[in-house]
C-alpha cells in the first residue's frame, strides 16, 4: 500500500528565516534582523488568520512588511512593498534537502507539499529543490491558511491517502505540529531552532538528515 510523507515547504524545506530576515537586513540593517524577524512573526499568523485564507501569500507578504514598519516606526523606501514577494523565489533551500527527499522517494515513499502560499511560489522553490514532488495542496488555491485543515483535507481528497499510512513532516510547531495532533497524525519535527515541543510529535530531528530512516520506521514498508 501507498506510504504518504507530506511536507511543509517554507523553514521546513526552503530557508524561510533566512530569506526573510536577508530582506528585513537588507532595508534596515543587520544589526535588527533577529528583534524584526521575531515581530514579523507575530505579525503574518494574525494577518492570515484575519483574512481566512482569502488573500494570496504574495499579497500577505507585503501586507506583512508594511505592517511591520508601521509598528516597528520604520520607513519603509518607495518600491520596496513588496520586497518579500519579490525575494521569495530566491530564498535557498536548506542543503540536506535534496539528498534527503531523495533518499525518502527511493525508500518508495510518494511525497507531498502543504504550503501556505501561491502555485508560482511553489514551482520556484521546487526548482530549486530538484526533487520532484507527487501532489502539491497550496493556500492559494484552496483558499485556507495553517493551521486550519483545509491543506491536509484537500490533500486527503486529491488522493485517497489512508490515514495509517501518512506522516507529515513540517517545522513549525503553530502552523503544522498543531493540526497534525488534531488529526491523530504522526508528525516528525524538523526542529532546526532547537526549541522545546509543546504539542506531542512522533519523532524530532534537528534536520532532514535520517529522514527517510525516521519515516521508515513510523510506517514500515
Amino acid at each position: 500500500m501507498t506510504r504518504w510523507a507530506t511536507f511543509d515547504c517554507y523553514g521546513t524545506l526552503i530557508d524561510w528565516n533566512g530569506g526573510i530576515g536577508d530582506e528585513l537586513a537588507r532595508l534596515w540593517g543587520e544589526e535588527r534582523r533577529v528583534a524584526l524577524l521575531a515581530r514579523y512573526h507575530e505579525i503574518e499568523p494574525r494577518l492570515q488568520a484575519g483574512v481566512g485564507g482569502a488573500l494570496p501569500y504574495r499579497t500577505v507578504l507585503t501586507e506583512a512588511l508594511v505592517a511591520l514598519a508601521g509598528q516597528e516606526g520604520l520607513v519603509l523606501p518607495d518600491g520596496e512593498r513588496d520586497a518579500l514577494a519579490r525575494s521569495l523565489p530566491r530564498w535557498r533551500a536548506f542543503p540536506e534537502v535534496p539528498v534527503s527527499l531523495s533518499a525518502v522517494r527511493e525508500r518508495g515513499w510518494r511525497i507531498a507539499i502543504l504550503s501556505n502560499t501561491d502555485r508560482d511560489y511553489i514551482e520556484a522553490s521546487l526548482a530549486t529543490i530538484g526533487v520532484p514532488f507527487d501532489e502539491l495542496v497550496v493556500a492559494s488555491e484552496i483558499g485556507s491558511y495553517k493551521p486550519a485543515l483545509g491543506h491536509w483535507r484537500a490533500f486527503t481528497e486529491r488522493t485517497d491517502a489512508d490515514a495509517a499510512r501518512h506522516v507529515h513532516v513540517g517545522a513549525s510547531l503553530f502552523h503544522d505540529a498543531q493540526p497534525a495532533a488534531a488529526l491523530g497524525l504522526p508528525m516528525v519535527w524538523i526542529n532546526r531552532e532547537a526549541e522545546r515541543a509543546t504539542v506531542p510529535v512522533a519523532r524530532q530531528l534537528p534536520s532532514l538528515a535520517g529522514l527517510a530512516t525516521a519515516l521508515d520506521a513510523l510506517v514500515p514498508e
